[in-house]
C-alpha cells in the first residue's frame, strides 16, 4: 500500500488538505463511478462523493454486491458446491502412458494381480521387484487388475498394446474370481468366447493362488491360462506365447515354495527376452529381497489419537473393503441350547441412516478386533508398552518412498500400539517364510538366526511343513520360540504380521424383512490346535462376547461392508426351488425364506420350495427351529428336511436325504428349478455335488460323462449355484 500511496501523493499536488481527507474507499469508489485512468477526473469524483454521503453509501452498496456476485461465481465454479454425488476417481492411466512412452528403449513389461487377502500382490510386487535388479533394460509396472481400466472397451484397447505381461491371479470360494479382478475376469472370459484371436503379441505368465483342498483349485488362473494359450496358438506366427507353464500355487502346503519354484522357471526365459548377448548373465549377479520396513514416528503422550469418521463425510459414495461403514451391535443371542458344548451366534448389525444396503444372498465382511489377551502378548514379545503412541509412514521424512515398492500403504494414525496390534495386526495365522527371514534378521542370539534361516529356505520346506503349517503354529508361538528376535515396529508391521483381513459372511436376512439390519449367524471357532494352543477365532470370540445395544448404549461396533453375489433367488417366485444349507449353511437360506415370506404377504404365488437342512442332535444345535417350523405351517417352506448326524446308531448327513428324495428332487430341477448349497466346500458341498451326479446319472440313465455334462450346463445356466467356504 506503501507504493500506491506515493504514487497518488506525487500525482496529486494542487489539491492540497483536501486530499488527505479521502479515504481509500473513496478512491475505489471514484475509479468505479470515472471508469478511466485519468487521475484528476479520479480525485475530482473523490471529492463529489465526499461531499455527498448518501451517493457515496448507494455506490457502496452496489460495489459491495458486485464482488460479492463475482465471488459467489468463482466458488461455483471451483467446485465447493457437487451438484451431484462424488465419484470414485478414474486411474490417471493416459499420464502413466505417456511417461512410460518417454523410457525409449526400455521394453515393457506388465504384472497384473488379483487378490483378497494381499498375498497375491505381494508376489507381483516381488517378481517385479527382483526383475527390476536383473534388467536394467526393462521397465516393470505392477497393476491391480481393477484400476487396470475404467470400463470393457478400455481393458480391449489396453491388453492389445501389452507385449510382456504377467498374471498372479488367486481363486477363492467356489472357484471365483477375487473382488478387484471380478470385472476382468467377467469381461476376459466372455470376450474370448465371443471372439476370434486379438492378443497376437501377447507373451506371458500366469501363477495362481488356490487351495487344492477345494474343488475348484486354482480355476480362475487356469481358465485364464488356458484362454491366453488359445490366443497364442492362433497366433503363433506373430509371437505370442506362454513364456512358461501356469504355476499352481497351494496354500494348503507352502505357496510361498510353489511361487519361488515357478519364479526360477521365469528368469532364464525373459533372460532370452530383455538381454543382449553382451549383457552379464542374471545368475552371476544373486539377488537378496530386501526387508520391507514402515517409518515409524513413536509421539508424545498429548499427540491427539487418529478419529475415525464415516467414509461418506469425506466424500465417499460407496461402501466397500477399502472403505467401510460403522455399525453398531444391536442383537446378540446363542442359538445352541446350554446342551451343546459348542457355540453359534446370532448377531444383527444396525445400518439405520448409514446408506449401507443389501440384496438377499449377498455376503457381509467384518473388520473383527484380536482380543485383549492376544495383543497383550504381542506387545510383550516385541517389548513395547500397548500405550506407545505410533503413525507409521511409507515415505521417508522429506516425502520421498521408501526404497522398494512391496511396502501396503500404511494404516491410520497417530494410534496406541493397542490399537494397532488389535485392528491391523494378524497375529494368529501361521508366519510366511518371509516373516522368517525378517525376525532372522533382528535376532541377537545366532542360533536363533540360523534356525529361522533355515526354516525360510528351501533345504528346510519339509520342517517349515511340519512344524509350522501342519501344526498350526502361530506367529505369536513362532515369536516365544525365538525369544531374541526383537523386530522393530516398522519391520513388525510392514514384513512380518500381515494385515488383519475381514471375515465375510452369508447375510441371514432379507431387505424386505430387515431394511435396517444386517444379520450374521456365525459359529464359534474355539477348540486346540494341534500344538496344544487353544484356537480362538478373530471374529467368531469378538462377535461372542460383543455388547448389543439392546443391553447397553455402550455397545459393540464393527466396520462392516457388503459384497454381491449370485446367490440369488430366480426372479419368478413359482419357479421351485431347492436349498442345502446343513449348520450355519442355513444362513442366506434363512435370507430366502424371509424375502418368500414377504412375497407371500403381498399375494405373490410361490413355488415349491425344499429345504435339506441338517446339524448333530435336535436338542442341542437345531439352529432357527421355530421359523423353520412356521415357515413350513405358512407355505413359505413346502418340504422341509432334517438330517440330525449324532442321534441315530449311524451318522446321517444332508446327500444322504438326497439321495432319499432323488426323483422327487430331479423332476423339480427337470421342471426348470434351481438348487442351492450354502456351507463347507471341502466336505459337504463336495459330497452333494457328488450325489447330484448320482442322480442325474440314475434318474436319466446316461453314463457318467454325460451326467457330469448336465450338472455343468446346470451351473452354466445359473440354476446350480454354491456359497461355500
Amino acid at each position: 500500500m506503501q507504493a500506491n500511496s506515493n504514487t497518488v501523493e506525487s500525482g496529486a499536488q494542487g489539491l492540497g488538505k483536501s486530499l488527505l481527507e479521502i479515504s481509500r474507499l473513496d478512491y475505489v469508489l471514484a475509479l468505479f463511478v470515472n471508469g478511466k485512468g485519468d487521475l484528476g477526473a479520479m480525485m475530482g469524483s473523490a471529492v463529489v462523493l465526499r461531499e455527498n454521503p448518501q451517493l457515496l453509501m448507494v455506490l457502496s452498496t452496489s460495489l459491495a454486491v458486485l464482488i460479492g456476485c463475482v465471488l459467489f461465481l468463482v466458488w461455483r465454479r471451483g467446485g465447493s458446491a457437487p451438484s451431484k454425488p462424488p465419484e470414485k476417481p478414474t486411474p490417471l492411466v493416459k499420464e502413466e502412458e505417456e511417461e512410460e512412452e518417454d523410457d525409449s528403449g526400455k521394453k515393457k513389461v506388465t504384472v497384473f494381480f488379483g487378490t483378497q487377502t494381499g498375498t497375491a500382490e505381494g508376489f507381483a510386487k516381488a517378481l517385479s521387484e527382483e526383475a527390476k535388479a536383473r534388467y536394467e533394460k526393462a521397465v516393470f509396472k505392477v497393476v491391480d487388475l481393477d484400476d487396470y481400466a475404467a470400463d470393457d472397451e478400455q481393458y480391449e484397447e489396453k491388453l492389445k498394446k501389452e507385449n510382456l505381461a504377467f498374471f498372479m491371479l488367486a481363486t477363492y470360494g467356489d472357484g471365483e474370481p477375487t473382488d478387484n479382478a471380478a470385472r476382468f475376469y467377467k469381461w476376459f472370459t466372455e470376450v474370448e468366447k465371443e471372439r476370434g484371436p486379438w492378443l497376437s503379441n501377447l507373451t506371458y505368465g500366469v501363477f495362481g493362488l488356490g487351495n487344492r483342498q477345494y474343488e475348484h483349485f486354482n480355476k480362475v488362473a487356469c481358465t485364464v491360462d488356458e484362454a491366453l494359450s488359445e490366443q497364442g496358438m492362433f497366433a503363433s506366427c506373430l509371437g505370442g506365447k506362454r513364456l512358461v507353464p501356469v504355476g499352481l500355487g497351494d496354500d494348503d502346503q507352502c505357496i510361498e515354495d510353489d511361487f519361488t519354484a515357478w519364479r526360477e522357471q521365469v528368469w532364464p526365459e525373459l533372460d532370452q527376452l530383455l538381454r543382449d548377448e553382451d549383457d552379464q548373465p542374471s545368475s552371476a549377479t544373486p539377488y537378496t529381497a530386501a526387508i520391507p520396513q514402515y517409518r515409524v514416528e513413536i509421539h508424545d503422550p498429548s499427540v491427539p489419537l487418529y478419529e475415525e469418521t464415516d467414509p461418506k463425510q469425506n466424500g465417499q459414495a460407496i461402501y466397500d473393503i477399502h472403505h467401510p461403514c460403522r455399525a453398531n451391535v444391536a442383537v446378540r443371542r446363542e442359538l445352541h441350547t446350554p446342551l451343546s458344548d459348542r457355540s453359534c451366534i446370532h448377531l444383527e448389525f444396525d445400518i439405520t441412516d448409514t446408506g449401507l444396503t443389501y440384496e438377499t444372498g449377498d455376503h457381509v465382511g467384518v473388520y473383527a478386533e484380536n482380543l485383549d489377551e492376544t495383543v497383550e502378548e504381542a506387545a510383550k514379545l516385541l517389548g513395547y508398552p500397548l500405550d506407545t503412541i505410533i503413525s507409521v509412514h511409507g515415505d521417508n521424512e522429506d516425502g520421498t518412498p521408501l526404497a522398494g515398492s512391496s511396502l501396503p500403504p500404511p494404516f491410520p494414525g497417530p494410534c496406541t500400539l493397542q490399537t494397532a496390534l488389535a485392528r491391523f495386526a494378524d497375529l494368529l495365522n501361521p508366519p510366511r517364510k518371509a516373516a522368517l527371514v525378517a525376525l532372522a534378521s533382528h535376532a541377537s542370539d545366532p542360533a536363533e538366526a540360523e534356525r529361522l534361516r533355515f526354516l525360510s529356505s528351501p533345504a528346510g520346506k519339509d520342517e517349515y511343513s511340519q512344524w509350522i503349517t501342519v501344526s498350526q503354529r502361530s506367529l505369536l508361538e513362532v515369536m516365544a520360540e525365538f525369544p531374541s528376535a526383537k523386530p522393530p515396529l516398522g519391520v513388525f508391521f510392514a514384513a512380518i504380521a500381515p494385515r488383519l483381513q475381514p471375515r465375510y459372511y452369508s447375510i441371514s436376512s432379507s431387505p424386505k424383512f430387515a431394511p435396517n439390519r444386517i444379520h450374521v449367524t456365525c459359529a464359534l471357532v474355539y477348540g486346540p490346535s494341534p500344538t496344544g494352543r487353544i484356537h480362538k477365532g478373530v471374529c467368531s470370540n469378538w462377535m461372542k462376547y460383543s455388547v448389543p445395544s439392546e443391553k447397553s448404549l455402550d455397545c459393540s461396533w464393527a466396520p462392516v461392508f457388503v459384497r454381491q453375489s449370485n446367490f440369488k433367488l430366480p426372479a419368478d417366485p413359482s419357479v421351485p426351488i431347492v436349498m442345502v444349507g446343513p449348520g450355519t449353511g442355513l444362513a442366506p437360506f434363512r435370507g430366502f425364506l424371509q424375502e418368500r415370506a414377504a412375497l407371500q404377504e403381498s399375494g405373490e404365488k410361490l413355488g415349491p420350495a425344499v429345504l435339506f437342512f441338517g446339524c448333530r442332535n435336535r436338542q442341542m444345535d437345531y439352529i432357527y427351529e421355530y421359523e423353520l417350523k412356521n415357515y413350513v405351517d405358512t407355505g413359505v417352506v413346502t418340504d422341509l428336511v432334517l438330517a440330525f448326524s449324532r442321534e441315530g446308531a449311524t451318522k446321517e448327513y444332508v446327500q444322504h436325504k438326497i439321495a432319499e428324495k432323488a426323483s422327487y428332487i430331479w423332476n423339480l430341477i427337470s421342471q426348470g428349478g434351481y438348487l442351492y448349497v450354502c456351507g463347507d466346500a471341502k466336505g459337504m458341498a463336495r459330497d452333494v455335488h457328488r450325489t447330484l451326479h448320482n442322480i442325474v446319472q440314475e434318474q436319466e440313465s446316461v453314463d457318467s460323462t454325460s451326467a457330469e455334462a448336465t450338472v455343468k450346463k446346470l451351473q452354466t445356466e445359473g440354476r446350480y449355484l454354491r456359497d461355500v467356504w
